[in-house]
């Protein structure tokens, strides 16, 4: 996830102006004394507002060694932007797809039968029609073999980021 040699997948994202700015009013968000910098505990916070996940020690600890200075006692907003840029530029661009997936597999099968598909959806969209549901698990089922496999979000993932 960081880029201190830890592996990933997927291609390199590159970090735009607009997450630049969007760092900083993270930054200034979880600075709330207006100290300069970012504590341990609000660098925790900035990552889970940033990524959606709370750091483990391991890495907060990965992430204040990185930016300790003499004449600072945390993270300050530079390098903070540049931290947070190599941790999104490095990002795995299938996690999140990853996580709905496994968040699905309630079986923990590794696949998905057309049943934990309905069952899914009546939590997150109950009132979606059955019909819609059973279109979109057809489609997304590419092989037609009655299981979605992870592979099978991935290529219409793959195919919607082709087409966009």
């Amino acid at each position: 996830m960081l880029s201190s040699g830890i592996a990933h997948y997927g291609h390199a994202t590159e970090v735009t102006a607009v997450d630049k700015k969007r760092f900083e009013t993270v930054f200034h968000r979880c600075d709330l004394d207006g100290k300069g910098y970012l504590s341990r505990e609000d660098l925790k916070v900035a990552v889970v507002m940033l990524f959606g996940y709370k750091p483990s020690k391991s890495e907060t600890d990965l992430l204040m060694k990185q930016s300790l200075h003499v004449d600072c006692p945390g993270v300050p907003l530079e390098q903070f932007v540049s931290l947070m840029g190599k941790k999104l530029s490095v990002e795995d661009r299938y996690e999140k797809m990853r996580q709905i997936f496994s968040a699905f597999d309630v079986h923990c099968r590794g696949f998905l039968k057309l049943d934990d598909f309905k069952s899914a959806f009546a939590r997150v969209a109950p009132r979606l029609p059955e019909r819609t549901v059973l279109e979109a698990f057809r489609h997304v089922d590419q092989d037609s073999d009655g299981h979605l496999s992870f592979k099978d979000f991935e290529n219409v993932i793959s195919y919607g980021q082709a087409n966009s």
